[in-house]
């Protein structure tokens, strides 16, 4: 088995603080957990007699049935807490909510929250692991790792790779958390949106920014294309959806200006028609189902890091 002992934190509340040699050692182990997956029988040993609480307070059903998988293949007893119809819903606050799951003893915490922060601060009041399965539009450290993993099986590499990220960059945390991990193995970062969909500090990123679209995705080796999170907005930030395809949705002819064997990603769920035609999503240069398949290893991967921190004897 692979290693984790470079990976040396007790949460993963983001790709920020990783250093490359922790991301490397996940991505590893990553690889041998999809020989694991692929297998008749999935079951490991590694977390038998844990109990996994998968607490989301955003609805996504790829995500959380990832962690679900993935938990279980472990060996852990994974429970999915139903927040719309927890106290949450009557009044409870995320503290308290800290500290009735704290009372219950689980060993690992996984975490989706609408607010910035909000997991970090539960890491802050439980005594167990906390992974970050998305939380607001800061970060989604194990959307980035798949992504990673995806690019690396089939360029071989990360680094010296030009990959372009397209679409509504202001509200995504996956854009965040892939420009963090990218950028930090040597790949070279290409942003890709209207003025209206980009971060008012777009220049902090350290990327190249484009309004164009055609222009940035020139050459690129892989297209990383985002959602449009119409949930997210509380104002017009594009004229029409017509439009914003128009310019920024990904089709045929726009994908002929990268790399003849470029990648083709999406972090899903797709909006067909809105930020990528339906010939592109399912066409030969697309890997996002395998992204899928990656998410299962990876999310594995980061369960079987952070066993090594849980401690091994029981509190009275």
């Amino acid at each position: 088995m692979t290693p984790v002992s470079s990976f040396s934190h007790q949460h993963l509340l983001g790709i920020e603080g990783l250093s490359p040699l922790e991301i490397g050692s996940l991505l590893d182990l990553a690889e041998e957990q999809i020989a694991v997956s692929r297998q008749i029988e999935k079951k490991k040993q590694t977390l038998r007699g844990r109990t996994q609480i998968n607490l989301f307070f955003e609805a996504s059903t790829r995500t959380q049935s990832s962690f679900e998988l993935a938990g279980k293949r472990l060996g852990a007893d994974v429970m999915n807490m139903a927040v719309s119809s927890s106290s949450v819903k009557k009044g409870e606050t995320l503290i308290d909510t800290a500290m009735t799951l704290n009372a219950m003893r689980p060993d690992i915490l996984v975490v989706r929250h609408h607010a910035a922060g909000a997991v970090e601060l539960l890491a802050q009041k439980v005594e167990c692991s906390v992974i970050n399965a998305g939380d607001g539009a800061h970060e989604h450290p194990t959307q980035a790792l798949l992504d990673a993993l995806t690019i690396r099986r089939h360029k071989g590499r990360l680094d010296g790779l030009t990959v372009a990220i397209c679409g509504d960059i202001r509200h995504s945390r996956v854009a965040r958390s892939n420009i963090l991990l990218l950028m930090g193995m040597g790949a070279r970062i290409r942003l890709i949106a209207p003025s209206t969909l980009l971060p008012s500090n777009i220049e902090c990123y350290g990327a190249e920014v484009f309004n164009d679209m055609r222009t940035g995705l020139k050459d690129a080796d892989v297209v990383m294309m985002l959602r449009l999170q119409r949930e997210r907005m509380t104002a017009a930030y594009v004229p029409s959806i017509r439009e914003y395809f128009r310019y920024y949705g990904l089709d045929e002819e726009k994908l002929a200006l990268a790399k003849p064997d470029a990648l083709v990603m999406h972090p899903g769920p797709m909006n067909r028609g809105v930020e990528i035609d339906p010939l592109v999503a399912d066409g030969p240069q697309s890997v996002i189902r395998e992204q899928v398949e990656m998410g299962v290893a990876v999310r594995m991967a980061v369960l079987e890091a952070l066993a090594q921190h849980l401690p091994n004897s029981t509190q009275t």
